[in-house]
């Protein structure tokens, strides 16, 4: 029967048809697949052969053998730019073939942004341009992949992969920068970048954890002075307390909690604000707790406020050396009942919490 003047086709024959070209796909993949290895075996390291890893990689780039083999038929062509060409030829040649391989890459980060092979082959051929070509050409490479690296966060802000790749190109920048340069450092800049990838997104976690590594580069590059690292502390908490009007987003508790480890005095030491005296640790906890209650106001079902009040009141506690009882106890075990009734995954720690409390 036909509808419309089309014919119909049976769910059966639809099936068949698709098993088929499925097996002619697998059938093509084995025969590139075998054609790759011959003549990797043969050391037929040619262009050909580099097209042929191409369409392998291609179809599948998890194959990390392949990668291997790419490699292998790359090293070939570097020695052989070195032994037969001029020095700038070779300089040119090499440029060039990295540049090549660089941009082949990039339709396969699109499609596979999180596959380890193709980062750790790419940071391996920008390796290469370090070790074989001239510092500046070798710069220049490099400053590029922080531009590629950059608007690959755009698209997709949140890619872990990507913002350790970024850490990475910008420490070998700033080891390839030239001695007549005055400011190796990227910190600054880097600083900015994650600034404005928060106010894009403040649920980024990743650029929120770039910034307390920056912070801490920052403060060590200028010497700064007790005075300068407590105003970057009362910097970063304004900053929190305005992301904060959100209250529901994990990742922005996660970056308070990491400021609370500057008023914990078996951590102080690591933070930016190490020299803090005990009564000022204590009165910025005590302006902490009171700024975390005035987040309750309508939000009394996010945990996340909860937890930040017990951690902050016990922390207080500590600073002041005294034992938690009497209405701050109290208080504390409100705080966990509703706690118990918002996040029963965690019951187990909670009422051990509550133990700890009322021994």
């Amino acid at each position: 029967m036909a509808s419309h003047g089309i014919p119909r086709v049976s769910a059966v024959e639809r099936t068949e048809e698709a098993h088929m070209q499925e097996l002619q796909k697998i059938e093509k993949y084995r025969s590139l697949e075998k054609v790759v290895g011959e003549k990797i075996t043969a050391q037929e390291y040619t262009p050909e052969t580099l097209q042929k890893l191409s369409e392998l990689l291609t179809k599948n780039p998890e194959y990390y053998t392949v990668w291997n083999y790419r490699r292998q038929v790359l090293q070939h062509e570097f020695s052989q730019a070195a032994s037969e060409d001029t020095n700038e030829a070779a300089v040119n040649r090499i440029t060039s073939l990295i540049k090549t391989d660089l941009q082949f890459l990039i339709p396969l980060l699109r499609s596979f942004p999180k596959c380890y092979w193709i980062w750790n082959y790419r940071l391996w051929l920008l390796d290469q341009a370090k070790r074989l070509l001239p510092q500046a050409t070798a710069r220049k490479l490099w400053q590029e992949e922080l531009a590629l690296v950059g608007k690959m966060l755009s698209l997709d802000s949140r890619n872990f992969h990507g913002w350790g790749y970024r850490r990475f190109v910008v420490e070998t920048l700033e080891t390839l920068s030239s001695e007549e340069e005055n400011e190796k450092s990227l910190a600054q800049a880097e600083f900015g970048y994650a600034k404005k990838m928060i106010s894009t997104n403040l649920s980024n976690f990743s650029a929120w954890h770039y910034r307390t590594k920056l912070i801490q580069r920052l403060l060590n590059e200028k010497s700064a002075d007790d005075e300068e690292r407590k105003q970057m502390l009362d910097d970063e908490l304004e900053l929190i307390h305005r992301a904060l009007c959100d209250p529901y987003d994990q990742s922005l508790w996660f970056y308070h909690q990491n400021l609370m480890c500057t008023f914990d005095p078996e951590t102080a030491s690591h933070t930016m604000a190490p020299n803090l005296s005990g009564s000022e640790r204590l009165g910025y906890l005590q302006r902490e707790i009171e700024e975390i209650q005035d987040m309750l106001d309508g939000a009394e079902d996010c945990k996340y406020i909860y937890q930040a009040l017990i951690d902050c009141s016990l922390l207080a506690a500590r600073v002041e050396g005294a034992i938690v009882d009497g209405d701050q106890q109290q208080q504390i075990l409100e705080w966990l009942s509703e706690l118990k009734k918002l996040d029963p995954l965690r019951a187990g720690r909670w009422l051990e919490l509550e133990r700890s409390l009322c021994r």
